[in-house]
Order: structure tokens, then C-alpha cells, then sequence
């Protein structure tokens, strides 16, 4: 079997979501998962809500654990959330053979994170033939639908060798 036969990462995470997103506390322990996978993702305990190639819709509950001095979420604990949020997104509809790593990180900070945060990133699947940057991108809403923050997230693609 070859590096371009076997299932790329993100496919392998997206087949573990499509099975257990469907059971009862499936997308939790699907979260939970991912964050012994990635533990410092796993830190802020979001719950990813919904998956697939190209899209992700992840949860964070508004708690002490990840709250600031100014009793609002954690400017770190936004960008966290928009990370993670995006790598779902971008991950889960690679090809076989095309790996991800992050570059950089920006965010804007609109108002002040309280509440349930819900943060949604939508992506088309780029065509990897080489080595290239590729800009993912999250908005993180509170619950009454008003944008809190955006994040933007330059991931390095190419082919694994």
C-alpha cells in the first residue's frame, strides 16, 4: 500500500464522525476524542456539532474554565475555537496524499464572548498538486447571531512524499 492508497487523516476522522455523530453522546465523545488527538484543542472542551468535507460547526459553552479577568470568553479561547473549527473543515475533504499543517493564525475581535458560541467554517476543497498556502476561514457568532470574532487560519498543503 502506498501513501496515496492510504486514507488521508482527515478522512479517517471524517469516517469516525459519520459513526458516531449518529449515536446517543456520539458528537461527544467524537469531541472528546479529538481533543486526546490534539490536546491543546481539547483544552476549551467545545463540542464539534457537525461535520463534513468543506464545512464544520463546532460549540463552546461560556464557563469559568474559559473565561477572562473581564468575565467574557478568553480572546485564546475564541482563536482556539476558530482553529480547530477550520482544520475540521479543511481536513475532512483532503484527497489521500495531501497533508495540512498550520502557518499562521489572525483574529478580529468584535465584542465582547458570552454565552454559547457556535463557530462555523465553510471551505472549498482546493486542488493540491504542489506545495501552496491556503486560507481558511471561521466566524464565531453568540447566541443571538451576532458575530463575536473571526478568525483566519493559513494552513500549508502538499503532497506527502
Amino acid at each position: 500500500m502506498t501513501v496515496q492508497d492510504e486514507p488521508a487523516l482527515g478522512e479517517k476522522m471524517l469516517r469516525r464522525w459519520q459513526r458516531l455523530s449518529v449515536l446517543p453522546g456520539g458528537r461527544h465523545l467524537f469531541s472528546f476524542m479529538l481533543g486526546r488527538y490534539a490536546p491543546y484543542s481539547g483544552s476549551i472542551g467545545a463540542l464539534v456539532t457537525d461535520v463534513r468535507p468543506g464545512f464544520a460547526r463546532v460549540e463552546l459553552r461560556d464557563r469559568r474554565k474559559v473565561r477572562n479577568h473581564l468575565n467574557c470568553i478568553h480572546a485564546i479561547a475564541l482563536m482556539n475555537l476558530g482553529e480547530v473549527t477550520t482544520g475540521l473543515a479543511l481536513l475532512s475533504g483532503l484527497k489521500p496524499g495531501v497533508r495540512g499543517i498550520i502557518t499562521g493564525l489572525s483574529i478580529e475581535y468584535f465584542k465582547k464572548a458570552r454565552g454559547r458560541l457556535v463557530s462555523l467554517a465553510e471551505t472549498r476543497q482546493p486542488e493540491v498538486n504542489d506545495d501552496m498556502e491556503y486560507d481558511v476561514h471561521a466566524e464565531i457568532k453568540d447566541q443571538s447571531g451576532e458575530v463575536v470574532a473571526r478568525c483566519t487560519a493559513k494552513w500549508r498543503l502538499g503532497l506527502i512524499p
